[in-house]
């Protein structure tokens, strides 16, 4: 079985070749279609592609991710591909051109296997709002994957790639990762750009992976990150990390923010954990350093406003006349835009698209807006006074274990689901989720930590050193 990069390397050592590399892969696929993972597998141009590596091969001039098979979240764009961000109103929408970050993976010699599921324009913390069904969780098919990137996420879980990429706007890489026991990165705001990713929150939204081991992650990364002309928010220098010095004799300071750990509703599993994997560090030598956070509890409404608010304006372009869906039953051009939003978007997009439109609305921009984006610098400053006395700081990703397919109806308590992620978002900070534990329940939960931004190396460093930890006990 191929779970990492090196895999893939041996096996081509051995003399495998990257199509039969592919058609393993596709199999998997194909014999697990009842995950919901796929909207499309781009059997013609991946079999393509891998012909074009070996070729390759046989000249010594492969590149980095030869052979590496890795699928694409339903937002992020692939030339001569469709993509529909998981919506009806982008069904049948091809793209005109590939995103960076795809292009970058493709340049190295990967092999873009398909588009997989998510919800409908990355808003949802289960996987349940896209327009094509929900995924399933490969631990138990009746319990959610975590969201958006819940296809992504199953993807890894299940094996039907190396790697694969998500997008992450406030945990939607991170939470599915912990519900699904796999790897999910989110790096610094603006290290690997958003060109090619369809726009839910600008200021948010991150291009990140799902992997099996942190030494993938930071092979992916290195490739993937760096300025891009088309990206004026990308950050403009590139530093690329060493994987073989992953591993050191460094000591860690280690952050703990009580007011994480102490949380109301946090599954006392979940606690038991992370306050045993603390007595692990200290033993370790790490220093342990706890800190306050006064604004828990302001996080998700800070998010939801904000995030809302871009969302209104970004989804704008969705109107039924440029592009995408347009409303047969439409007359007249008021009645286009009505009908063809109201009868393309879903539910949850729909939702978000008027909340954001209200608070960035006279009369109520000053009392929404404004203050929520106020209360971001506040905690950006706060992280930032935190993050300049540790190294890193850990915390739950996720409040509980996955949870059944329906069973959190209410739109509040569904966003609360973010309680934990959103920090490193609002704050533009790298985090990643790494599996903590297996909950007796029989659901994977993970472990969230988060570094300085643009510390990405600390990060993975400590992951490493956490994770070697955690396969001691």
């Amino acid at each position: 079985m191929y779970t990492t990069i090196i895999d893939i390397q041996k096996a081509l050592s051995s003399g495998t070749t990257c199509v039969e590399i592919l058609d393993y892969f596709i199999n998997r696929i194909d014999n697990q279609n009842q995950l919901n993972v796929f909207l499309e597998v781009f059997k013609e141009s991946a079999q393509k592609q891998a012909r074009h590596v070996d070729e390759k091969i046989k000249s010594n001039t492969q590149g980095k991710l030869a052979g590496v098979v890795i699928a694409i979240k339903d937002n992020l764009c692939y030339k001569g591909h469709k993509v529909s961000a998981a919506s009806k109103i982008l069904d049948g929408f091809e793209s005109i051109y590939t995103s960076t970050a795809v292009q970058r993976l493709i340049d190295e010699d990967a092999i873009i296997i398909g588009r997989v599921n998510c919800d409908e324009f990355a808003m949802g913390g289960s996987n349940e709002n896209s327009a094509y069904g929900p995924v399933l969780n490969a631990e138990n098919v009746e319990y959610v994957p975590g969201g958006s990137s819940g296809g992504s996420a199953v993807a890894v879980q299940s094996g039907m790639c190396i790697a694969s990429l998500g997008s992450d706007t406030g945990g939607s890489i991170r939470q599915p990762a912990s519900f699904t026991g796999t790897i999910g990165f989110k790096p610094t705001y603006g290290s690997i750009s958003r060109h090619g990713l369809i726009a839910y929150a600008s200021s948010f939204d991150q291009i990140g992976t799902f992997t099996n081991c942190i030494k993938d992650s930071v092979v992916l990364y290195n490739i993937m990150h760096g300025p891009d002309e088309f990206d004026s928010t990308c950050i403009q220098s590139k530093k690329e990390i060493d994987v073989s010095k992953l591993e050191n004799s460094k000591q860690l300071t280690v952050g703990v923010i009580t007011d994480y750990n102490n949380a109301s509703g946090l599954d006392p599993e979940i606690k038991k954990s992370i306050d045993s994997l603390i007595v692990k560090l200290k033993e370790d030598g790490a220093e342990l350093k706890e800190f306050s956070f006064p604004f828990l509890e302001a996080l998700v409404p800070t998010y939801y406003v904000i995030t809302t608010a871009e969302a209104s304006s970004n989804l704008s372009r969705f109107d039924g006349v440029h592009y995408g869906y347009r409303s047969p039953n439409s007359n007249g051009l008021q009645d286009t835009y009505v009908k063809s939003r109201s009868e393309g978007f879903g539910t949850e997009v729909k939702r978000r698209i008027m909340a954001g439109t209200f608070v960035l609305s006279h009369g109520y921009y000053d009392a929404y807006f404004t203050k929520a984006q106020k209360v971001r610098r506040l905690l950006k400053d706060q992280t930032e006074d935190i993050m300049a006395n540790c190294d890193v700081v850990i915390m739950p990703t996720t409040i509980s274990t996955a949870f059944k397919i329906g069973d959190v109806k209410d739109p509040v308590a569904m966003y609360l689901q973010d309680k934990f992620t959103v920090h490193a978002n609002l704050s533009g900070n790298p985090a990643i989720s790494i599996p903590l534990d297996v909950h007796s329940n029989g659901l994977s939960y993970g472990l969230q930590v988060m570094a300085d931004q643009s510390c990405e190396k600390m990060l993975f460093f400590a992951s490493k050193k956490i994770e070697n930890l955690l396969n001691t006990q």
